[in-house]
């Protein structure tokens, strides 16, 4: 009698768990990619796809390729460091995480401080209409005046490391005023 209820117990669960995994997201992205592989084996189809980066400094890019996908396992190969965000009959969008700075950042961003005290990151020298991102307030009071010049005129950015060690020198001079509270998490602040 008891292997009999065990049994059933059995059974339940994992009729629970067939269930519950057949609705997970992930369960559905495989399915596709198998419906996908079995359907593309036959018939090469144009798709757009879209690969999205997202850099350290929050700037995401994206470019849009069209791909003819004949052999799905040679397409999955093709996109292997890339993480599936969405998938449907027309296209398919990747997304990767760089450990990098943005080419914008590279080019042509500079750290300044608006008229209010805020750590900000323009798009060329500081100017009011050219700001990508704010960080923090300034306790300008704190701040060395040669630091404060440096922070008018704009401190170029060049590399991620250049970027975070400018984060982290102003950081000590912060009111603790969080302007961009997600971005400056995003850096250990």
């Amino acid at each position: 009698m008891r292997t009999n209820w065990w049994a059933f117990c059995l059974l339940c669960l994992s009729g629970f768990l067939f269930i519950f995994f057949q609705n997970s997201p992930l369960y559905k992205m495989n399915a596709e990619k198998i419906v996908y592989a079995n359907n593309e084996a036959t018939n090469p189809t144009q798709k757009n796809v879209i690969l999205e980066r997202v850099y350290v400094d929050g700037e995401v890019s994206q470019e849009t390729v069209k791909e003819t996908v004949g052999e799905m396992e040679d397409f999955w190969a093709k996109y292997s460091g890339w993480q599936l965000i969405y998938m449907d009959d027309k296209k398919i969008i990747f997304r990767m995480q760089v450990d990098d700075i943005s080419p914008l950042l590279k080019a042509n961003g500079y750290f300044g401080i608006t008229e209010e005290g805020v750590l900000t990151i323009f798009n060329g020298r500081p100017q009011k209409t050219n700001i990508i991102q704010s960080f923090f307030q300034i306790d300008l009071g704190k701040l060395e005046s040669k630091k404060c010049e440096e922070l008018k005129k704009g401190i170029p950015i060049k590399t991620k490391e250049n970027f975070v060690e400018v984060l982290e020198t102003f950081k000590t001079y912060s009111k603790g005023d969080k302007v961009n509270l997600q971005s400056a998490k995003a850096y250990g602040m």
